[in-house]
């Protein structure tokens, strides 16, 4: 997934926001956006691994700006902005076959990925999406406290998957946070280049990479072989096995 950002989307999203709230004595989306901005270091501290709390970021923003939110304003303003803000995501454009095709071959299938949204957020866009049905876990770094390359985040999502590290194939867009995130937990790795190509001076070197979404299957038909085969119940067995889309 892509997402487009420019201080004009961010105004754009944080008007709504306000809008939803439908109260006298608030900011200017503007004013509001520059405030972020302006403490964009202090409030978004993303040189750790620790994902932020954007609750707790957005409520102390707005107090520090004389005005108190309750825990409903603050989802009243965040659902609103994110109406916004998920409109301007875009998926590759094979995405959904790229999916039908990977369970098709009975992988098992998570989203992992960096957020500081939390997954009730999230969840109505990724279904606006199609991606819930297509997904077997999706595992978020809101959720898991640590953001890639932490390895908690790696293993939330075999724990979820009930695979081993060694039966999961990771496919991300990050020489850090993916590549050298995954390889570190024992994960196979997939260097997907279709939206950016990410030349950080990492020591990390991805296993396969793929130029366009399909690149993926012939990976997978390629190199991936059954290690188990996982009981579903539904008459036929999945493999314990991990792609993740870019994100």
């Amino acid at each position: 997934m892509e997402d487009e950002w420019s201080d004009e989307i961010a105004v754009e999203g944080h008007a709504a926001g306000l809008a939803a709230l439908e109260r006298d004595g608030l900011p200017d989306a503007a004013a509001f956006t520059s405030f972020l901005s302006e403490h964009e270091t202090e409030l978004f501290p993303l040189a750790s691994d620790e994902e932020i709390d954007i609750s707790a970021v957005m409520l102390d923003s707005f107090a520090r700006q004389g005005v108190e939110l309750t825990d409903d304003d603050l989802r009243l303003f965040l659902r609103a902005a994110q109406d916004v803000w998920s409109s301007y995501y875009r998926l590759a454009a094979s995405t959904h076959a790229l999916l039908e095709a990977l369970r098709g071959r009975g992988l098992r299938l998570a989203l992992v990925s960096n957020s500081a949204s939390p997954q009730w957020l999230l969840q109505p866009v990724l279904e606006r999406q199609g991606l819930v049905e297509r997904l077997d876990a999706i595992v978020l770094s809101s959720e898991v406290g640590r953001r890639k390359p932490h390895p908690a985040i790696f293993q939330r999502a075999l724990e979820e998957l009930e695979v081993q590290a060694e039966e999961a194939l990771f496919v991300g867009d990050r020489l850090e946070a993916d590549i050298l995130g995954a390889s570190r937990v024992g994960m196979k790795t997939v260097q997907a280049f279709w939206f950016r190509a990410d030349d950080a001076p990492v020591e990390a070197e991805p296993d396969f990479e793929a130029f366009t979404q399909m690149d993926v299957l012939n990976v997978v038909d390629r190199h991936v072989v059954p290690v188990r085969e996982v009981d579903t119940g539904k008459g036929s067995g999945e493999t314990g096995r991990l792609p993740q889309l870019p994100g």
